[in-house]
């Protein structure tokens, strides 16, 4: 009965998980039945219905838009940081957030099919295993199968996807250039204000870049997007281009200087945008994905644990190995589309390796389910219910390097478990027999034995409750080392560009 509570102690850290989850489904949804809109509570959803959610609110259950535009804040689903704009015939997610427009859905999915359903029923799969090893779970870290974790102890190679894995998957603002017609400052006001009415990723990263040095970003006077290229625009009285030296150069502007720094940028990984100010060229303005906080210390870490670490993008092979000199990983493998990811893994499978995938979306689902174990960060949701084997809730590379120091400890807590198991048997049998009879007269007593039964299992329960206070050590505070990565390209161009 000892064990029994143990056991049941161990279970109520993931109830807690599954009451979280629970609490980001919305409590009601705007449902509109012979064209009235009433507010109903969501379990009374059906399929078909007619649905309207307005801006700031959860959309209630998975659907499918019918009308309007609005950009969707799935991070919770997919780990995304950047809201997903939604057009009409888009899939929508329950309890992902709606944030800038309004919405007509028609529900597809209600109750026990949405997709928060299914990841509740995953948690709660996992802490109705009979394996103590597959409810074992930190950070929310959750391990889909015993397996999962028995294999992760194995692995002698970890691929990284780069974007949302190594990086955030987000651009923020790099560098401003200046040629000398404006001050840095002033051309990069004038810059996010020429942005400020675009809702491209790139110009948000300048606007927020240009506030966080406390620069105030005016609106602009007039504004004019041109597809492909750029924007033009009236900031504080001034005519500002921004965009590719295409556009620049079609409005009769000598882009020489500007192109040579751009060229410098881009060789860094870093996506330059060229900027004139009342037809003169005035600068360049460079964003990038920038790498997460803790994706340095965290490969050092996998290093330290005697791992191959090997990085996997769909970028060109110039930004690709920029980001790995970076993050100090000396093998990438770059241009490789999404359906040929999964090739990748196999062909490192193939050299005798133990792999491990990490992604963060949909597109590395394939690779993550063709790993020995497959890694997902930020939950895509095909990813969390089908492709992983463990999934990264936190979003962290620093939770890899916790997944796999976790099954090493627990795979020798199972050793010593064995130990216990055995050796009351081991040593109880041979006395049970008599072994000891004949020259001391010692015999074992049917009390003896009963309670050296119970001790074995006490001794197996209470061994595994350690792991519940398995220290999380603290990740090393390192700088990459200096590297020059192995690049390779996408399958089907395979060649060493460097080495």
């Amino acid at each position: 009965m000892l064990g029994r509570l143990l056991e049941a102690r161990a279970k109520a850290g993931t109830g807690e998980a599954i009451r979280a989850l629970l609490g980001l489904q919305a409590r009601t949804a705007r449902v509109v039945r012979g064209g009235i809109e009433t507010e109903l509570p969501v379990d009374e959803v059906i399929v078909g219905d007619q649905i309207v959610i307005h801006p700031g609110e959860k959309i209630p259950v998975d659907a499918t838009v019918l009308s309007g535009q609005s950009a969707v804040d799935e991070s919770m689903v997919t780990g995304e940081s950047i809201p997903v704009t939604k057009y009409t015939g888009d899939a929508v997610i329950g309890a992902t957030l709606n944030t800038t427009g309004s919405l007509r859905v028609r529900a597809t999915k209600v109750g026990a099919d949405t997709m928060l359903a299914q990841i509740v029923r995953m948690v709660q799969q996992a802490q109705a295993s009979r394996a103590p090893i597959q409810r074992l779970a930190d950070a929310s870290i959750l391990i889909r199968s015993a397996e999962a974790l028995e294999t992760a102890q194995k692995l002698d190679t970890i691929v990284l996807d780069k974007t949302g894995t190594i990086t955030t998957g987000k651009p923020a603002l790099t560098d401003v250039h200046a040629t000398g017609t404006v001050a840095e400052n002033e051309l990069l006001m004038l810059v996010a204000g020429a942005e400020a009415d675009s809702e491209h990723p790139i110009a948000s990263a300048v606007i927020a870049g240009a506030r966080g040095r406390g620069i105030t970003v005016p609106a602009p006077a007039a504004f004019d997007s041109v597809t492909g290229k750029g924007v033009q625009a009236t900031v504080a009285g001034r005519s500002v281009l921004v965009g590719t030296a295409t556009l620049l150069a079609e409005n009769g502007i000598d882009t020489a200087e500007l192109e040579q720094i751009s060229t410098e940028l881009a060789a860094a990984g870093k996506t330059p945008v060229l900027a004139a100010v009342d037809s003169y060229p005035a600068g360049v303005i460079a964003v990038a994905d920038t790498v997460k906080g803790d994706s340095v210390s965290a490969i050092a870490a996998l290093r330290e644990l005697g791992l191959h670490v090997v990085m996997i993008s769909g970028d060109n092979a110039r930004t690709a190995a920029a980001i790995a000199g970076q993050v100090g990983i000396d093998r990438v493998l770059a241009e490789v589309l999404p359906e040929h990811k999964a090739g990748e893994v196999r062909r490192l499978q193939a050299e005798g390796r133990q792999v491990g995938m990490v992604g963060d979306g949909i597109n590395d689902a394939p690779a993550l389910a063709q790993a020995d174990v497959g890694l997902a960060i930020g939950t895509g949701t095909d990813v969390a219910i089908e492709a992983a084997d463990i999934t990264l809730i936190s979003g962290s590379l620093a939770g890899v390097v916790t997944a796999i120091r976790l099954s090493r400890a627990t795979m020798r807590n199972i050793r010593q478990n064995l130990f216990f198991a055995l050796i009351y048997n081991a040593v109880g049998i041979p006395l049970a027999a008599g072994a000891l009879y004949p020259l001391l007269g010692l015999r074992l007593s049917p009390m003896v034995a009963a309670a050296a039964m119970a001790l074995s299992s006490l001794s197996v329960v209470g061994n595994a409750n350690r792991l519940r206070r398995y220290p999380i050590k603290p990740l090393p505070t390192t700088e990459a080392p200096a590297v020059e990565p192995h690049r390779e390209v996408g399958a089907g161009q395979r060649e060493s560009l460097a080495t």
